[in-house]
C-alpha cells in the first residue's frame, strides 16, 4: 500500500538477487502489463516461477506472457484465505448448530480472532480460552489444526 487506503505499487523482485526489478503503480492488470513489456517475451521464457499474492491481475498477466512458469502463492496470503473461507465458514455452522444453548453459541460466535491469531502471539487467558474452545468444538479442532498444517507445507 503506498499510503492509507487503497492505493497499491507491484513490486517485482528477482527471488535469487533479491533485486528489485521493477515498481509500477496499482495492482491492475494494465499497470502490471508495462513490465511484462519491458521484459520482453525472451525473458519471459525462462520465468520458471512467480511468488506473489492472490492477485488475481496478476496471476492473469503471469499465465498470458510466461505461460510457462508455475504460480506460487505466498504464505500469508493462503492462510488467511484459510481463515476467511474456512474457519469462518465452520465458526458460523458450529453456532448455528448451537441456537438452543445460547452461552455456547455467544463463546463460538466471538472466537473469530481466537480461531485466526497465531497461537504464540495470544496472551495467557486468550490461550486458555482458544484450548476451551478447541476442546469443546470437535470441527473448530479440525481447522484449527488443518491451519496450522497449512503453514507447514
Amino acid at each position: 500500500a503506498l499510503f492509507k487506503g487503497h492505493r497499491y505499487a507491484t513490486v517485482v523482485i528477482n527471488a535469487d538477487t533479491q533485486q528489485v526489478l521493477w515498481v509500477g503503480e496499482g495492482n491492475s492488470r494494465q499497470a502490471i502489463r508495462p513490465f511484462f513489456e519491458w521484459l520482453g517475451p525472451e525473458a519471459c521464457a525462462q520465468i520458471e516461477a512467480v511468488a506473489m499474492d492472490m492477485n488475481t491481475a496478476m496471476d492473469l498477466e503471469v499465465q498470458h506472457h510466461c505461460t510457462q512458469a508455475r504460480v506460487v502463492y505466498d504464505l500469508f496470503h493462503v492462510v488467511a484465505k484459510f481463515g476467511r473461507e474456512v474457519i469462518d465458514r465452520v465458526r458460523v455452522d458450529q453456532s448455528n448448530q448451537l441456537r438452543h444453548d445460547k452461552p455456547a453459541r455467544k463463546v463460538v460466535k466471538r472466537s473469530r480472532w481466537l480461531l485466526l491469531r497465531n497461537r504464540d502471539n495470544l496472551k495467557a487467558e486468550q490461550a486458555v480460552k482458544l484450548e476451551e474452545l478447541l476442546q469443546a468444538n470437535q470441527p473448530l479442532m479440525t481447522v484449527y489444526l488443518l491451519k496450522d498444517q497449512l503453514k507447514e507445507l
